[in-house]
């Protein structure tokens, strides 16, 4: 009996140390999940972010009521979501752009940061390690697909092994298309590419590059003969081209491949989600708009090509609703920069179409025109439908966000420069959600503007991009009202346009942008 009571007493403590342990492993987790960083979403939403190549704030009709181009698929897909007015890209090219949204950081931090690649241009300017956008995703479950346009830089090889970081035409022609291709989006995160190294109709190397091979290989020269000849086709070099590249259908191959992957995603993995990075040519020059649009805008070849990114819009909404997929989709749309020069002169002086209004500058320029892009975000569960924002974000958020949206904590050394727009997104920001905005123009770290509230501070002299004091820019140059200033200071407020610099007249606030901008470039970041 003596023996049963000690069994007994022994089994009940066993259990009673059983239950403690179950009891502190139970609040050692409860711990955890509250202090660590969640998702609030059940579950996670699929996300498509839609980037445009120089499509400015003015070429779309629900920006620019003027616009000589219906755009009723990106209309629509404001009408259903929630449009920002205050949208800019980190800089006025794409290059820096393109690096800058896939980190989260501004790309004046890093070393050739204000490049532009052309051909078989590198090193990519990503360096080994950083935490990109896709790689975050990846991390959180999703799959990750880029389609289209990279251009933030690849390393080719010659037959001898040696690298190739030259984009131009006799570079190109080194190239041994048999060898892997280094630094691309497979080994920053993408499970999927598609798409092409540069512009793809611009830059040298006229061929398709599938995951991180050229599967069909250039085989001789462009005969720039058989292209179209308009004044907005004039972009176009005469490179090595594939006999599988269709010069003015190249958006319609990059639509097509998306289509496949979301396609497929329905039917393979419908309780995974996935990144669709879909980047288009359009509407970069040369306007080469496919064959069934051209003529359709009647605003020329640009308006056609224009005409053809709307297309495409809704060519991916609709491949979503025919998935089952648009509700738990995140879609964000914008553009990589302002419009480019040539398109610009020949679209007001031809059809009265102005692709940057209601800006100052373009392309390349430090002004609103040359960065102040549309940016349109479609999400059903939590974006109310119709909606306008004035909220002041740039393109490197969409990391900090969608780091939100996943219950992903950000690194101390990973998006340095991008802030959270969830609550911008979900109508629930009561202030600002950025102190402050940094932009570059074409000249990297010396063309530096940093804007807080209603004003703007260019640390430099005129454009930082753009000549206007010659060529078919010089009509559209404004006089400088302050010409001995050595940097410029705009009212925003009162003077969006950008035509009266008061650096002379608050020499304050210049200092305290000045001192801003420095502090920011010291620190490395400008999120905290």
């Amino acid at each position: 009996m003596r023996l049963f009571l000690l069994l007994l007493s022994a089994c009940a403590i066993a259990s009673l140390r059983s239950l403690l342990r179950s009891i502190t492993r139970f609040a050692v987790l409860a711990v955890s999940l509250c202090s660590a960083p969640h998702s609030s979403f059940s579950a996670p939403p699929n996300i498509l972010l839609i980037l445009a190549d120089d499509l400015g704030y003015g070429d779309v009709r629900c920006y620019n009521a003027d616009a000589k181009v219906p755009t009723p698929n990106i209309d629509k897909l404001a009408g259903e979501g929630m449009r920002f007015t205050d949208a800019h890209s980190p800089t006025t090219v794409c290059t820096p752009s393109r690096y800058s949204l896939m980190t989260g950081q501004m790309a004046f931090r890093v070393p050739n940061g204000g490049t532009v690649f052309t051909g078989a241009g590198g090193p990519s300017l990503i360096a080994k390690g950083r935490l990109t956008l896709p790689a975050m995703l990846k991390k959180s479950g999703y799959i990750t697909a880029a389609i289209g346009k990279w251009h933030v830089g690849l390393t080719f090889r010659d037959k001898a092994g040696a690298p190739i970081h030259s984009g131009r035409l006799e570079e190109v022609q080194r190239v041994d298309f048999s060898r892997r291709i280094e630094g691309g989006p497979l080994d920053v995160g993408f499970d999927r590419f598609f798409g092409t190294a540069c512009c793809p109709t611009t830059d040298w190397l006229y061929a398709f590059i599938d995951g991180d091979r050229i599967p069909v290989p250039p085989t001789g020269p462009l005969d720039k003969s058989k292209l179209p000849q308009h004044p907005y086709a004039n972009d176009c070099r005469a490179g090595m081209i594939a006999p599988d590249f269709p010069m003015e259908e190249v958006d319609l191959v990059f639509l097509k491949k998306s289509r496949e992957f979301i396609a497929q995603h329905a039917r393979t993995s419908p309780k995974q989600p996935f990144f669709l990075y879909h980047a288009t040519q359009a509407v970069h020059l040369p306007s080469f708009a496919a064959p069934e649009f051209q003529g359709k805008s009647k605003a020329g070849p640009h308006g056609d090509f224009i005409a053809e990114f709307d297309h495409i819009v809704g060519e991916l909404m609709r491949e979503l609703e025919k998935h089952g997929l648009a509700e738990n989709t995140l879609v964000i749309l914008s553009s990589d920069n302002g419009p480019e020069v040539a398109s610009i002169v020949h679209m007001r002086a031809d059809h009265a179409h102005d692709g940057a209004k209601p800006w100052r500058g373009i392309k390349r320029d430090a002004w609103e025109g040359g960065h102040r892009v549309p940016f349109i975000v479609r999400w059903p569960a939590k974006v109310k439908p119709g909606t306008t924002n004035d909220q002041t974000l740039c393109l490197t958020d969409i990391f900090a966000t969608v780091a939100a949206i996943t219950g992903t904590e950000l690194p101390h050394d990973a998006a340095e420069d991008s802030f959270n727009l969830l609550p911008a997104f979900e109508g629930t920001a009561a202030a600002p959600i950025r102190p402050y905005l940094l932009t570059q123009a074409f000249g990297g770290q010396r063309t530096l503007s940093i804007r807080r509230g209603q004003w703007k501070y260019i640390a430099h002299r005129g454009s930082g991009g753009n000549n206007y004091d010659k060529g078919e820019l010089k009509p559209f140059a404004l006089s400088e009202t302050d010409p001995e200033a050595p940097a410029q200071l705009y009212d925003l407020a009162t003077d969006p346009g950008e035509t009266t610099n008061l650096y002379s007249k608050n020499p304050q606030i210049v200092e305290e942008l000045q001192a801003l901008l420095e502090q920011s470039i010291t620190a490395g970041r400008s999120r905290p």
